[in-house]
């Protein structure tokens, strides 16, 4: 019955709803409080409440409520975590998720985070950011849990879909962004999984291992990030790190989120399973379990104070950030109403598709095969699994329900919608047809990937998958509400997929191969016998129609990959998500690839026991990398700061200095397009083992043909730094960088300069 009695409380905490006053969560007062004010204001309060009332501050409640409210209403309602009318201080009210506003239906279902991560542009992130928050406030919210930014270690992990990508800077960027269009509209945002999270199948209690230059190099920046840019709220992990629950952890959560960092917000735990230790969370720094309160009880806490276990400080400490963030945030002016028109409205949905457009990554086009030329195009052959599937995403705690979604069938359909032009499919399992219909096809559009059954946040049993039986079936998921999820078991497509796109090409061609995933997908065994081939993500709910445009050359795709595609799935860092620990490297994704560059013995041995030719240490297509129907120029890189003519920084003045670079970029082909410049820092004479370079800054820059603009970058000295773990500090060698400017972090043209740091 215990078992039953979990999954019934984790069910309702994801999917259902909390009834509550409307005046509750409206953001209105007379007048905005400072920082101060609102400090002052908490430590008054809680000197007159009572124990009870301060635990209640601590914990989210509303279950039944909002159980019911599931029952009876057409929109969810968020849950609640404390709240106090006599004290003036208002709930939290919180909505996930990364790709629009959980589960509520008509809501606008964005493309996923990993497609926009692909974007790399952040002013289109930040407005992402504002339309999410106008429907969470439409819905009775004031709490985002959209910004989920765990670093993709592996392409394998199965809520990859809900992250940027695999590089911090990027994802700290992005992030950031998003941050910033959710809070603009007097919504708190809450950054996850706070830390090392990117293992799903034993996310319930796994130990993800790694030594302390690791986790501050590779695992934190981007969370750090996020915190200087002034997010309100970061919920902790299931994982243990180091063998440390990571709601438990107090290294995380007060020894470098508080005191190293200085965030001023609160924590919260991930939901149900997070948190286990009333004192161990308390002692850690844990301030809000979610959903409910089985660890934060008011009984329990009051045994532990009588025991002498924890002191009332503690607790007064505890939710101090709580009531002091609330009573700030409560504060804010609204400079506009929010409607439920809002939800999923024209404004919205158009920059859905907006999103899906500037998202797509081409990346294979033979012979300018793409855009296709819709004068000569008459018959269309739309096939793969996918073709006709309607699907956002994962169906965990992201899931989105959109009053529609357009297929890659319909997205053509709707192209060429009163004209000639024919569009047609088949099933994907009788390769006969196909062949049939593609033999007499101008065009043959293959949708081959990933869906929720084979990737997502995974429910399950809620403790370590068993490799045994992966696929055994939990409450929840036997409820039919929420999808199995978990890692992916390959990085190649499905044979039926694969078998598609062997009979396809064998009569025809003129095909492109639209891939449909949370991340990477390999291609080595057909990747000859097509002519293109375009990543899309799980790309929303105009994600039909802005394929067609792309297809067509409406839209010139922009996207860059967010990670690293490989040949061969065993260059990649080890990956058993079913292990009760995993060791984290130092190095993966285009860090690991340029040191196998470095060094060809460090790549793993063939099946013959020897390293592979130099030739093939190569990614399929590197990070960074996408293709364009234009052509871009990057040249005449230029340091700009005066008191660098020298091109020697000096660190008299510590570590506070910025590097200002500049460089020209040019459109020279005959068609509008965008180009991401990524900028590179690289440690050619380090005396301690880093990465060959990592990426510091990126700008998206949209040109006309024949257009040229200069791009400037600022890239701070600190960002040059190692983590020291003997001193816990961060170190500025003296000696060279380079600056290496591109498109991608292997393009061969590279535009480089180098300083010295004395």
């Amino acid at each position: 019955m215990k078992s039953l009695h979990t999954h019934f409380i984790f069910l309702l905490s994801l999917v259902l709803c909390a009834q509550h006053s409307h005046a509750q969560n409206k953001f209105q007062t007379s007048s905005s409080m400072t920082e101060q004010q609102a400090d002052t204001k908490a430590r008054e309060i809680i000197s007159q409440m009572s124990l009870k009332q301060k635990v209640y501050e601590m914990h989210g409640h509303g279950i039944l409520r909002f159980g019911l409210s599931h029952v009876f209403t057409k929109h969810l309602k968020p849950i609640l975590a404390g709240g106090n009318k006599k004290f003036g201080i208002i709930s939290t009210s919180f909505f996930d998720g990364p790709r629009g506003v959980f589960s509520n239906k008509g809501a606008t279902a964005f493309p996923t985070t990993m497609a926009r991560g692909a974007s790399w542009d952040i002013d289109l992130e930040r407005r992402v950011g504002e339309a999410m928050a106008e429907e969470i406030r439409a819905m009775g919210g004031n709490y985002s849990g959209a910004v989920c930014m765990n670093l993709l270690r592996h392409p394998a992990w199965g809520r990859a879909q809900e992250t940027y990508g695999e590089d911090p800077h990027h994802v700290g960027e992005m992030a950031s962004a998003l941050v910033d269009g959710i809070q603009k509209n007097n919504v708190q945002a809450c950054a996850k999984h706070f830390a090392a999270n990117s293992m799903e199948n034993n996310r319930f209690g796994g130990s993800m291992n790694m030594n302390m230059r690791t986790l501050h190099e590779v695992y934190l920046p981007h969370f750090k990030k996020v915190v200087e840019r002034g997010v309100v709220s970061i919920m902790s992990a299931y994982n243990k790190l180091n063998g440390e629950f990571c709601g438990h952890n107090k290294m995380l959560l007060t020894d470098i989120l508080r005191n190293d960092w200085g965030f001023k917000g609160y924590v919260t735990s991930d939901w149900s399973y997070g948190l286990f230790d009333a004192q161990k969370g308390i002692e850690a720094g844990m301030n809000v379990e979610m959903p409910t309160n089985k660890v934060y009880k008011p009984g329990t806490i009051k045994k532990l104070l009588r025991d002498g276990k924890i002191k009332q400080q503690q607790i007064d400490d505890l939710i101090f950030p709580i009531i002091s963030t609330k009573l700030l945030w409560a504060s804010r002016k609204d400079e506009r109403t929010y409607s439920k028109e809002l939800l999923g409205c024209k404004e919205h949905t158009a920059l859905a598709r907006e999103v899906a457009e500037k998202s797509a990554v081409l990346l294979k086009n033979e012979n300018n095969f793409l855009p296709l030329d819709k004068a000569k195009v008459k018959r269309i052959a739309v096939i793969g699994s996918l073709a006709n599937v309607k699907q956002t995403g994962d169906h965990g705690s992201s899931n989105v329900i959109p009053a529609y979604i357009v297929t890659a069938i319909d997205g053509l359909k709707n192209y060429f919608s009163g004209t000639a032009v024919e569009v047609l499919t088949v099933p994907n399992g009788n390769l006969d047809s196909i062949k049939a219909i593609c033999k007499n096809a101008d065009a043959v559009i293959i949708a081959a990937g990933t869906t929720y059954l084979d990737e997502g946040e995974y429910i399950g049993e809620f403790k370590i998958r068993d490799r045994n039986n992966p696929d055994k079936k939990g409450f929840v998921v036997k409820a039919g509400i929420l999808g199995l999820g978990g890692d992916r078991k390959y990085l190649h497509l499905h044979q039926p997929d694969i078998d598609v796109i062997h009979a396809a090409s064998s009569v025809n061609k003129n095909i492109v191969v639209g891939l449909v995933a949370g991340s990477a997908v390999t291609v080595e065994e057909w990747h000859n016998e097509v002519p293109a081939i375009i990543e899309t993500f799980y790309n929303g709910m105009e994600g039909g129609n802005a394929l067609a445009r792309i297809l067509f050359g409406d839209v010139n795709p922009s996207g860059k990959l967010p990670f690293t595609v490989p040949k061969l799935e065993t260059d990649l860092p080890p990956f058993d998500s079913f292990a009760d620990s995993a060791e984290y490297g130092y190095y993966h994704g285009y860090t690991l690839f340029d040191k196998y560059d470095r060094d060809i013995h460090l790549r793993p041995a063939q099946s013959s026991g020897t390293p592979p030719p130099a030739e093939d240490n190569q990614p399929r297509y590197a990070f960074g990398y996408g293709l364009s129907y234009t052509q871009f120029q990057i040249s005449d890189l230029m340091l700009r700061q005066a008191q660098h003519d020298n091109v020697t920084l000096s660190l008299s003045k510590g570590q506070q200095d910025t590097l200002h670079y500049s460089v020209k970029v040019k459109n020279i082909g005959n068609r509008a397009g965008a180009e991401v410049v990524q900028l590179y820092i690289g440690f050619p004479e380090s005396k301690i083992d880093r990465p060959v370079k990592l990426l510091r800054a990126f700008s998206k820059v949209f040109l006309e043909p024949g257009e040229l603009r200069i791009l400037d970058f600022t890239v701070p000295v600190s960002d040059l730094a190692y983590y020291n773990p003997e001193t816990q500090t961060w170190i500025v060698e003296k000696g060279k960088y380079e600056v290496l400017v591109g498109n991608s972090s292997r393009d061969e043209k590279m535009v480089k300069e180098s300083f010295d740091v004395r």
